[in-house]
């Protein structure tokens, strides 16, 4: 996504370690009319697999997962972090390691929000080893509903997660992949 891809050159940094740091436009600030722009492309992208659910994971991932949901005008339904007391009854639970963060979570959403009937689509701001991903998946899996696939903003190609979903055959839309050069200095790649 061209858009994506103009504000990352302009406003992105790049940390040691494979960190990418957008979070002056997508993660921590958000600029409103790009997030309403990437909404529509996974729309665009998306729409004839028709889901009825999008499935997103606590906390980045929320924004851009609603402002997706408008144009599909279906729920987004996000896994949380850590327990909550106003989450109650059966949960569909999966462990996730955050590359960002370093640590792991048990991540969970309740059985009363997703089922056999859904066809999902997971949304998220980050692809990096595929954890988060791979968690809301196996999510999905416990519920028996049906992914129509995956949309990611940012996809660090130098990182294994979009293989690993590739190889699943989910049909995965990153907006922009970021991949390294033989110098290690992030540069655009398009598949």
């Amino acid at each position: 996504m061209e858009l994506l891809e103009n504000y990352i050159k302009q406003h992105g940094k790049y940390a040691d370690g494979g960190i990418v740091i957008v979070n002056s436009f997508l993660n921590h600030r958000m600029d409103i009319n790009l997030i309403d722009a990437i909404g529509k492309d996974f729309y665009d992208h998306f729409k004839d697999s028709k889901p009825t659910l999008i499935l997103t994971v606590e906390a980045s991932g929320i924004g851009i997962a609603c402002l997706a949901a408008r144009y599909f005008n279906v729920p987004v339904l996000f896994a949380k972090k850590s327990a909550s007391k106003n989450v109650k009854g059966d949960l569909y639970t999966a462990e996730v390691r955050s590359f960002t963060k370093g640590g792991v979570n048990n991540i969970s959403v309740s059985s009363d929000f997703i089922s056999s009937d859904d066809r999902v689509l997971i949304i998220d701001d980050f692809l990096a080893e595929g954890q988060a991903s791979l968690g809301l998946l196996n999510i999905c899996e416990q519920a028996k509903a049906h992914v129509c696939g995956i949309g990611i903003c940012i996809e660090k190609y130098f990182q294994n997660g979009g293989h690993i979903l590739r190889e699943k055959g989910i049909d995965l839309h990153s907006q922009a992949i970021l991949d390294l050069d033989e110098n290690g200095n992030l540069i655009f790649k398009h598949i």
